[in-house]
């Protein structure tokens, strides 16, 4: 058995090798429906069906594209197929049946809307008819005297089962634009919204299994032919549903016509396939892919068993005291602490259960990255694009305390931020706003610092998303129409030099929690890769906090726990909100019928309790217990604006009590998190243009004085409907997923709900001086220049404001779903810029541009032109958006920002592997990270493509001057770092198993409904056997010379070179300087072992200050170079080498283009 199979039960293998599709539930918004033909064994044979060799099989679709529609792949041949069609519409699906045919032996997917006319036909509300006809020649659909007479073949006893020997699936999807309201927002709406993606499907379908089942879920598939599935999909208010058995008994005829009116002619059946045909060749590199074989499987190497926690000193008095703790749970009490109780039955978006007799409380997890999700009176602070654009250790390490306390504050235990994942390989990336930058050094560093702000309060940080899920386009399964999730595939050196970079640093900060990914890596689910959670992040990084899943990114029981997943969230299994959780009561089984060891199950249990402890959780006095002992806990709902609401609101209880408290966690006075916010706001603005010095502005207008004493008005007109506010207030997008108003933050689950927000327009009214200033508005994107060309012609400086928008994947704002489709400004912001620049003043006016953007924007079609005087990148400034702009339009803050990724002059510009896969080129969509290492600034370096403006870049209003540069080596060179230092030994609690009644339902216990409990409902259930480990399971692995301390091997961090130069401000002003350091390898490095060349980037960034400086002042400023930053990952080693051979190049300057000092070393 292949190690991975069973962390990937969405295509498993049959024993002769063929893939055996599997149908999972529908999810948001879709429609599923499957014809299930069973060969021998009607009850239920895993394999395939596999028709006799003499039977002749063809397949035709024939598709009538309506504008919207992508056809996805399909899988045909001899032995094995299966056929997706995926769509998107505006519209809403009715009820969906499936046919089989008569003496044609066609097969007719019908009915799939409210009103359908006629076979073959999928029409929606008010939209133009997508055709597909699906045949097959050759497969038996039984006698057909029986089919003949009867209307509905499938609901009679006299159709042979057995005659069956087809499978097919059809998948169609709505498109969400319909279901967005702006004009109210409550967390109900949001939680009928998504957490990570399947949150639409709020009663999505269930599972219903035999109370007899001990073995993992993910081993045997509760979605088997020997399980009774129902497929249910409701709509968001919860109207009518749908059900589907999977049993072929459960597919009922549309009686509404005869199908025999419609069976085609054998003439049409050759010109359809002729057209098939031809359609497949247009589509071919464009939507719609054949495949006859699976996908790898399982290419990332096993690695077991999971590493125990407390080996390092630094978590020794934590683990200490989670020993004793640990000890006086029973077996239920530690499933409890490490099993989520399912989605919306507590407080917070992720709750476990608490284990009363030891002590130990419930823990709330509560989104986000840049602020508390579903909660009032907290900060909506800056983006971490904007965060990044900061460059400033020091604002950064004060926005995470910030957060920190606002969580602490609300009763949070664990925070789930940041974000360093996506790093940014693609620069369309829906999510790449999240984190702070396309760079793995410049990631690291804010990530640590917002980590260890975090955590100085008291509150555990969450790493997340490990590792690799840089697209949203296929990150979960069915979310896009396919069954599988994307894989990322990378080389053991790129994901050690880039993606797991941020990773290592933020474990030797000290972060108690780590979120794995929905994506698969090198095709093995990433919550379910030994590899990575095991060989990677406890062994190699020595991570000693716990890891907890993505919201339903478990998607195996056995496989995920041996692999090091300690913490499943939010406690439902395959499908969202069901109750039906992969762990819970099956962990239990899964230890008393010995699958999982008790040992692991300690682990698990050690992990999160020392982590409490490591944060000072246990201190009463800052963490009261929650009722009924204390007064602590959770002081807020995210499921209702109420103060009185239901306290188990995902459940049948109808319990209610006090769950909000409104309690503001601002801050105030000069402790005001707004003034920070808007600190931060203003530092993420990068300018990069600036003729003539147009910025600053002066309030009073005129910057010639002598035109002010003339006592004409300074006239600005201020055009683009980013400037204003959203209509209905900035809440009124549910996950903030519409591009109205002024864009301050991104869509999903990272966004916040603003306390308020300054938009553009309203601080710059106000900083204008109104007696010399005369203000025009037009917050629109499409001003009436051609009725009123006066609204333009009549100004001295013309603002534009235009933005582009994007976010988390299950939700689509203006066409883009998750991803930018492009790089361009949205609504039409070009068009925009070029109008309002031709026409302002009479082609007399100055224009500044200000764009609101969540990454990389292309300017190239107005940037040139002469009246575009000013360009500034706002990114996402959060509530005070208007107040930080005015300040360094006004110059009362320098311009000090620098740009955290590159802005090319194309999209082609960042390489194939900037680009976003919209298309599925597989059944599990693959992308390949074949540019290893060069992404971002080190592409375009790699390939001499000159950019509009490089990474690392800004303007700034004063000038500096970079002297003086000298190197010190503090440490000789030395091929390897130092051995692996000794660890201490682990507690090992050497934990028996409980008799098996004591995990039963207690007598009288009252169950809420879709409730996850750890209790089992039987002793029966329990039944011992040969689990089938997977392949690997029992090899035994050497700890990683790599390791040994938090972040790696400790002389990682040694300091070998230390870097001097003189920065002196020789402008008039004072103002900041971000000084940047960028390495380059020696030449010619070789691999010892094996003679192979080792290529390198061009040059990376490897350390970065920023320091204010007042006008004509001078500082020496001093950037180390550690082991870790001199060396590269060798795959041969596995280890981190620093060359000895050769001369590294240190370069220092103001950008990745603009390095003026210069040493060798």
């Amino acid at each position: 058995m292949k190690e991975h199979n069973p962390q990937n039960p969405l295509l498993e293998l049959a024993t002769n090798g063929t893939p055996t599709p599997v149908m999972k539930t529908p999810k948001k918004r879709d429609l599923e429906t499957m014809v299930n033909g069973f060969q021998g064994d009607a009850s239920g044979s895993r394999s395939f069906p596999i028709p006799k060799p003499s039977l002749e099989r063809d397949f035709q679709m024939c598709v009538q594209l309506n504008p919207k529609i992508s056809v996805g792949p399909g899988i045909w041949g001899q032995r094995n197929w299966i056929a997706f069609v995926s769509g998107h519409w505006n519209g809403r699906w009715g009820k969906g049946t499936v046919i089989p045919g008569g003496q044609d032996k066609q097969l007719v997917a019908q009915d799939l809307s409210t009103h359908v006319e006629t076979n073959y036909l999928l029409q929606t509300h008010d939209q133009p008819p997508a055709f597909i006809a699906v045949r097959t020649e050759g497969w038996r659909v039984g006698p057909r005297e029986v089919l003949e007479k009867l209307d509905d073949p499938m609901q009679s006893d006299e159709v042979d089962p057995k005659s069956y020997s087809f499978r097919l699936y059809i998948h169609m999807e709505t498109g969400d634009s319909s279901e967005i309201n702006t004009n109210s927002m409550t967390r109900r709406n949001d939680l009928n919204g998504s957490r990570e993606g399947l949150l639409q499907a709020h009663s999505a379908a269930e599972t219903d299994r035999s109370s007899s089942e001990e073995d993992d879920l993910n081993e045997r598939d509760p979605l088997d032919q020997s399980y009774s599935l129902q497929l249910r999909t409701r709509s968001r208010k919860g109207k009518k549903s749908y059900l589907a058995e999977k049993s072929v008994e459960a597919f009922s005829l549309n009686r509404r016509q005869s199908w025999k009116r419609y069976l085609p002619t054998r003439k049409n059946l050759l010109i359809i396939l002729i057209l098939v045909a031809g359609l497949i060749g247009v589509l071919s590199g464009s939507g719609l892919y054949v495949y006859e074989t699976a996908p790898p499987d399982g290419q990332s190497p096993p690695w077991y068993p999971a590493p125990v926690g407390g080996t390092l000193k630094s978590w020794e008095d934590s683990y200490t005291k989670a020993e004793i703790m640990v000890r006086k749970m029973s077996l239920l009490e530690k499933v409890n602490i490490t099993t989520g109780t399912g989605w919306s039955q507590d407080m917070c978006v992720g709750n476990t259960a608490p284990a009363i007799f030891a002590g130990f409380p419930p823990l709330c997890l509560q989104d986000g990255p840049i602020g508390i999700r579903f909660t009032d009176h907290t900060t909506a602070f800056p983006a971490g694009i904007t965060v990044g654009a900061t460059w400033n250790r020091e604002l950064i390490y004060k926005r995470g305390r910030a957060h920190g306390l606002e969580a602490r504050l609300k009763g949070i235990n664990v925070l789930l931020g940041p974000t360093m994942g996506p790093l940014g390989r693609m620069p369309t990336g829906g999510r790449n706003w999240e984190g702070f930058g396309a760079d793995p050094v410049l990631q690291a560093v804010a990530a640590a610092a917002h980590v260890k702000g975090i955590q100085d309060e008291g509150v555990i940080a969450t790493a997340k998303h490990l590792i690799a899920n840089e697209q949203e386009h296929f990150r979960q399964s069915f979310e896009w129409g396919l069954p599988n999730p994307i894989s990322s595939n990378i080389d053991d050196r790129t994901l050690h030099e880039l993606y797991l970079w941020p990773f290592a640093e933020v474990v030797k900060a000290g972060v108690a929690s780590v979120m794995c990914s929905y994506n698969l890596v090198n095709n093995s689910q990433t919550c379910a890769n030994s590899k990575l959670m095991n060989g990677i992040l406890k062994d190699e990084l020595g991570f000693q906090g716990f890891i907890q899943s993505d919201w339903l990114a478990q998607r195996s029981g056995v496989a995920s726990a041996l692999a090091g997943l300690d913490m499943t969230m939010p406690g439902d299994g395959l499908y969202w909100a069901n109750g039906n959780s992969l762990w819970g009561p099956h962990l239990t089984l899964a230890v008393l019928n010995g699958s999982i060891p008790m040992e692991r199950l300690d682990d698990m249990a050690m992990r999160t309790v020392a982590a409490w402890y490591q944060l000072g959780q246990d201190n009463k006095t800052v963490w009261p217990a929650p009722p009924p002992e204390g007064d602590g806990g959770p002081n807020f709902s995210s499921w209702t604006n109420d103060e009185v609401g239901l306290i188990h609101p995902g459940s049948d209880d109808k319990t209610t009590a006090v769950v909000n408290k409104f309690l503001d966690v601002q801050g105030t006075g000069e402790n005001f998190h707004g003034r920070l916010a808007q600190t931060i706001a203003a530092e993420g603005i990068v300018l990069v243009k600036n003729e003539d010095n147009i910025l600053p502005l002066d309030r009073s207008g005129w910057s010639d004085k002598s035109k002010q004493s003339t006592g004409s008005k300074f006239r600005v007109g201020i055009f683009g409907d980013d400037a204003g506010p959203t209509e209905g207030g900035p809440n009124a997008c549910e996950d903030r997923a519409c591009n109205q108003g002024t864009l301050a933050q991104g869509w999903g689950s990272a966004s916040v709900e603003y306390p308020y927000l300054v938009t553009p327009f309203q601080a710059l009214e106000s900083a204008f001086e109104q007696d010399h200033v005369n203000i025009t508005s037009f917050l629109t994107d499409n001003p009436p220049f051609k009725a009123s060309p006066w609204i333009v012609h009549d100004q001295d400086l013309c603002l534009v404001f235009i933005n582009a928008d994007s976010g988390e994947g299950y939700r689509t704002v203006d066409g883009n779903r998750g991803d930018r489709n492009d790089l361009y400004p949205q609504k039409g912001g070009d068009s925009l810029v070029q109008m309002v620049t031709d026409s302002c003043g009479r082609g007399q006016g100055n224009t500044v541009v200000v764009i609101h953007a969540v990454g990389p924007v292309i300017v190239e079609n107005w940037v040139d032109l002469p009246g575009v005087k000013a360009v500034l990148l706002a990114h996402l400034p959060g509530e005070e958006s208007g107040n930080a702009l005015v300040d360094v339009l006004f110059g009362d803050a320098d311009a000090t920002g620098r740009l955290p990724y590159t802005v090319g002059k194309a999209q082609q510009d960042y390489g194939k592997g900037g680009q976003v896969l919209y298309y599925p080129n597989a059944v599990v969509p693959q992308q390949d990270f074949t540019e290893g290492l060069v992404i971002d600034y080190r592409h375009f370096d790699k390939y001499d493509i000159t950019p509009r403006y490089e990474f690392g870049f800004g303007l700034s209003y004063t000038t500096f001057e970079y002297a003086n540069m000298s190197l010190t080596t503090t440490k000789a060179k030395s091929a390897l770092p130092a051995p692996r230092p000794a660890s201490l030994d682990p507690p090992m609690l050497g934990s028996s198993l409980p008799d098996p009644s004591t995990a039963l339902f207690p007598e009288g216990f009252r169950k809420l409904k879709k409730y996850v409990y750890p209790y089992i409902s039987s002793t029966d259930q329990i039944k011992k056997g040969d689990y089938p480990y997977p392949q690997g399971y029992t090899e035994k692995h050497s700890p990683s010379q790599a390791g040994g301390g938090e972040g790696g091997n400790p002389s990682l961090y040694d300091i070998h070179l230390n870097v001097s130069i003189t920065l002196t401000n020789t402008g008039t002003r004072k103002g900041k300087s971000v000084v940047q350091l960028y390495l380059s390898f020696p030449e010619n490095v070789v691999e010892e072992a094996t003679g192979d060349a080792i290529d390198f980037p061009v040059k990376v960034l490897r350390a970065f200050e920023k320091v204010e400086l007042d006008a004509g002042e001078r500082r020496t400023v001093v950037l180390g170079l550690t082991r870790k930053d001199l060396s590269y990952w060798s795959v041969v080693r596995q280890n981190w080498v620093m060359p000895v051979e050769g001369e590294f190049t240190v370069r220092v300057g103001r950008s990745s283009r603009d390095l003026p000092l210069e040493r060798k070393w």
